[in-house]
């Protein structure tokens, strides 16, 4: 493409863009100076492993192990062998979001889809995970865009 073809298209769409812009700003005011990833995996493992242990007696389920990642689309993961991953920023997040990404991963151990059935025994333990969601939904993003200070 022409260089006159991209400054016309930019000059086209500038509005759309200031928008969206706009968007990118960050909203949760985190610092990277105020947290090492070593602090936020040592934490996320901490406040995983205790939802854990109260969880899976509930549900009736196993954890065979629990991997805290830096990953960079996923909050959370379940294998069929039963390794819960959990992404550590989501000790950034209010507790209850965190919570809510635990119960659900802790959920695929009996239900290991997205079906009906399986958001039925998300809801029976945490009724109000739509919230949770709709808050990683809005701010996940930013959240998966956080680099600490070296």
């Amino acid at each position: 493409m022409a260089d006159a073809e991209i400054d016309r298209l930019l000059h086209e769409h500038r509005d759309w863009l200031a928008s969206e812009r706009a968007k990118q700003r960050p909203r949760l005011g985190l610092d990277p100076r105020g947290i090492s990833e070593l602090e936020g995996r040592r934490a996320a493992r901490e406040l995983v492993c205790m939802l854990i242990d109260e969880e899976a007696r509930e549900l009736d389920v196993e954890v065979s192990r629990v991997t805290i990642r830096d990953q960079r689309t996923r909050w959370g993961s379940c294998s069929a062998a039963g390794t819960l991953s959990f992404n550590w920023r989501l000790v950034l997040a209010p507790f209850e979001v965190l919570d809510y990404v635990v119960v659900h991963e802790l959920c695929h151990l009996r239900e290991a889809n997205h079906s009906r059935r399986f958001w039925r025994l998300v809801e029976s333990r945490r009724p109000d995970w739509r919230e949770q969601r709709a808050w990683l939904n809005e701010h996940g993003p930013e959240l998966l865009a956080f680099r600490p200070a070296a």
